[in-house]
């Protein structure tokens, strides 16, 4: 059976498409069956109800996102420790640091998975992310993916856009209505962005490992995210897909606000003006790659050098 999202309550759940959907999904092969679970339990990302746009976000100030004197700890563990990172509307911004330096913590905290102890969060300067639930998150603008990609395998590229698209969309209506030409035009534009135009009837499952990653960074867009939360975009990645990677995620910085968090350096100098640097749940150092490099403060605790 099709699991329905927790975040559903009764009454949405009568009114919401995935209600019947989840019963006749009891039907399909169980190839396709598994495949539809794995997508709705990703509605807390791709909410197939989710606006254009939050209509209160404010950015006039050039900052999209604000943590400031956040605190999280685990069992007495701080896994993030008075963290202050601010991200400007349109930025790209590379977020390094060692295993348990706090990344997943603190994109867990953004997203509304995870509760701080302490410190605000704020999408633009008057959306208090605390007070959201993870969809009411996503609805807002904010959209993560994970090291490994989830795509719907047993639909093609087209159709996985389709149904990521904002608005009132589901697995069985991709199949009923048909687009009209702006919907067309979208889906175009975010095929040749994702340089997946040539492979639109191509079945997800048969995509190499970049292209999945490439074609979930695009069910993001046609979200109409604003702030993108990319976990090691590049983990398994040939020197090709790598590059491939680079020109897309720097293409994407100025329409919206990009987060990468990465291990692999020399990709990170290839497309980040300001990194930062976290190492115990803090804020370690922050500024241009060979500013970071520099740092002896770096060296010591990233790069292992005395």
């Amino acid at each position: 059976m099709t699991t329905i999202p927790q975040q559903l309550s009764p009454e949405k759940l009568d009114q919401s498409q995935l209600a019947p959907e989840a019963k006749l999904t009891q039907w399909l092969p169980a190839q396709f069956r598994k495949s539809v679970g794995h997508f709705v339990r990703r509605d807390q990302v791709f909410d197939f109800l989710k606006p254009q746009h939050h209509p209160l976000l404010d950015t006039r100030h050039n900052i999209l996102l604000y943590l400031e004197g956040v605190t999280k700890s685990f069992d007495g563990f701080k896994a993030i420790d008075d963290l202050n990172l601010y991200i400007k509307e349109g930025e790209l911004r590379c977020i390094i640091g060692p295993n348990g330096a706090g990344k997943t913590t603190m994109m867990d905290i953004i997203t509304g998975k995870t509760r701080p102890d302490e410190g605000q969060v704020w999408l633009g300067s008057n959306i208090n992310l605390q007070k959201m639930d993870e969809a009411e998150i996503a609805n807002a603008g904010v959209g993560r993916k994970f090291q490994k990609p989830t795509v719907f395998e047993c639909l093609s590229v087209w159709h996985n856009l389709e149904l990521a698209m904002a608005g009132e969309r589901s697995v069985w209506r991709v199949f009923r209505a048909s687009l009209n030409g702006e919907q067309r035009d979208e889906l175009d534009r975010v095929l040749s962005l994702i340089g997946l135009q040539n492979h639109a009837a191509l079945l997800a499952g048969n995509l190499s490992h970049g292209q999945k990653q490439w074609l979930e960074i695009g069910m993001l867009l046609m979200q109409k995210t604003k702030l993108l939360l990319v976990d090691e975009p590049v983990a398994g990645m040939t020197h090709q897909e790598m590059d491939r990677t680079a020109d897309l995620l720097t293409s994407l910085a100025g329409d919206h606000s990009v987060v990468v968090v990465e291990h692999d350096m020399d990709f990170v100098r290839s497309i980040a003006s300001t990194v930062s640097v976290l190492h115990q749940g803090h804020m370690l150092a922050e500024g241009s790659m060979s500013e970071i490099q520099s740092d002896p403060r770096v060296k010591d605790v990233y790069l292992g050098e005395s």
